[in-house]
Order: structure tokens, then C-alpha cells, then sequence
């Protein structure tokens, strides 16, 4: 399952939250010219480094399906730092 909204929040200094909810697919949307262009470059790398093309797409789409669920959390002194796949 592609994922659909990450979530981060950091905790400032002052002890109150900055909470910001970025939906995945507009952003694919707006950024699709330089995906299209990212994964031409990412063919040609594959080509000189002689490395399947198809293999490197599957492991890349592997990873994206298994985004959903994943928690990073940081925290280092004040600063608290969470950022959530869904």
C-alpha cells in the first residue's frame, strides 16, 4: 500500500509543537516532472553500474509498500523530532 500522509512534528525550544500533515499524493503530483526526471537518471545509472533496471524498480517499490506504519522518532535535549508514515 502506497503511502498517504506523513505527519511531522518537532517540539520547539519553548515546549510547544509544530505539527505539519503532508498528504503524499499532491505532492507526487506537483514534484512528477522531476520524478520522471529522477528515474531517467536512475536508468542511466543502472546502465553504467550494470545493474537491472527492473530489479532496482522492484527493490525501490518494495520499499515504498512497506513505508506505511514507520515512526522515526528523535530527541535531543529540548528538541523532539517525530515523523510518521501512514
Amino acid at each position: 500500500m502506497i503511502p498517504h500522509l506523513v505527519t511531522y512534528r518537532q517540539r520547539r525550544r519553548d515546549g510547544r509543537w509544530l505539527r505539519l500533515y503532508v498528504p503524499v499524493l499532491p505532492v507526487l503530483l506537483v514534484l512528477s516532472p522531476l520524478l520522471l526526471v529522477a528515474v531517467l537518471a536512475g536508468l542511466v545509472a543502472c546502465l553504467v553500474f550494470r545493474v537491472s533496471p527492473v530489479g532496482a524498480l522492484r527493490g525501490i517499490g518494495q520499499l515504498l509498500w512497506a513505508l506505511p506504519g514507520t515512526r522515526i522518532e528523535i530527541e535531543d535535549g529540548q528538541t523532539a523530532v517525530l515523523v510518521s508514515v501512514r
